[in-house]
């Protein structure tokens, strides 16, 4: 079965990838997205993907096999992105896409430990083969860095509550599984918020993911990078699944929309400043009716475009 990706049609509506135009995916992922452009872009047309988690770059193989030397596809993190981009030959591109979700394949599987839904292991990383789990960051952070993420990244109302149950509850036993890590979130919630446990669960395994994945700074690293990457007029499309990511975006394209920032007495401009993009969307775009009835997931992705001026 073909792999569909969140906000397809108004992904590619919004690019309009053309024959023999150049594209980054910044989230290959399963390559739903880069398959659909690089359909459109043929027969020279080439797509610059990459995508951090191993065992999806191993599975792209019969995409390679299909487009060729068309799909330039490279195991890295996107924070990366100018370096990748130099190393390719690739100096401008007509579009940027990063899908910022995670797979099913990522959230169903248990040795990844990223939903609650079934028991697995503590890992949470996109690349198993580098960095901390979250395992490591259960185990050795104090009560304070346990509550600021649990606050900052999963916005929980119970943080600092949840942090001291999770110290409290290491020093006596261990936390090794999801499983475990709910029961202690769902026990130090007030009698009262227990029957919502899973909402603070989910913001706790959220902020423990970006942690682990530092999500956040390489979101923001990355898209000044990708703005610079593209050629005039091209556009940069994102979909973010929260909204401290949405946040991130919406903020960006807010500051590449300034124009001229003298003072409002000042009789002339001499900053010399000018909008450097336009916002495509005034509103974030959400999935429709249709695409929810098929994937329910799509449900918390909004997507932002932004064309940059010559």
């Amino acid at each position: 079965m073909r792999h569909t990706p969140v906000l397809s049609k108004e992904v590619i509506e919004f690019l309009h990838p053309q024959t023999g135009e150049n594209f980054v995916d910044a989230t290959f992922g399963a390559g739903g997205h880069t398959i659909q452009i690089l359909e459109k872009t043929g027969p020279a047309g080439r797509v610059l993907a990459i995508e951090r988690d191993p065992k999806a770059y191993i599975a792209s193989e019969p995409h390679k096999m299909r487009f060729g030397k068309r799909l330039i596809l490279v195991q890295d993190d996107f924070r990366n992105l100018k370096e990748i981009a130099r190393r390719h030959s690739i100096t401008a591109a007509e579009g940027i896409l990063f899908d910022l979700g995670m797979s099913s394949d990522q959230l169903d599987d248990p040795k990844r430990g990223l939903s609650f839904q079934s028991s697995g292991t503590l890992d949470m990383r996109f690349d198993q083969t580098a960095g901390y789990t979250a395992q490591q960051v259960l185990d050795e952070y104090p009560v304070s860095e346990l509550a600021r993420i649990f606050r900052e990244y999963g916005e929980e109302r119970y943080a600092r509550r949840i942090a001291r149950a999770v110290v409290s509850a290491r020093s006596i036993r261990r936390i090794e599984n999801t499983q475990s890590l709910f029961d202690c979130i769902r026990r130090s919630l007030p009698q009262s918020a227990r029957k919502t446990a899973a909402d603070s669960a989910r913001r706790i395994f959220q902020a423990l993911r970006i942690e682990v994945n530092q999500e956040l700074d390489a979101l923001q690293s990355a898209l000044p990078q990708a703005h610079t990457l593209l050629a005039p007029g091209g556009k940069l499309a994102v979909i973010s699944f929260h909204s401290l990511e949405d946040r991130i975006v919406k903020r960006f394209f807010q500051e590449k929309l300034k124009g001229c920032t003298c003072p409002p007495e000042f009789p002339v401009c001499i900053c010399g400043k000018h909008p450097q993009v336009r916002v495509l969307t005034r509103k974030p775009v959400t999935a429709s009716e249709e695409e929810l009835a098929a994937n329910p997931r799509a449900r918390s992705a909004k997507l932002r475009v932004a064309q940059k001026l010559g």
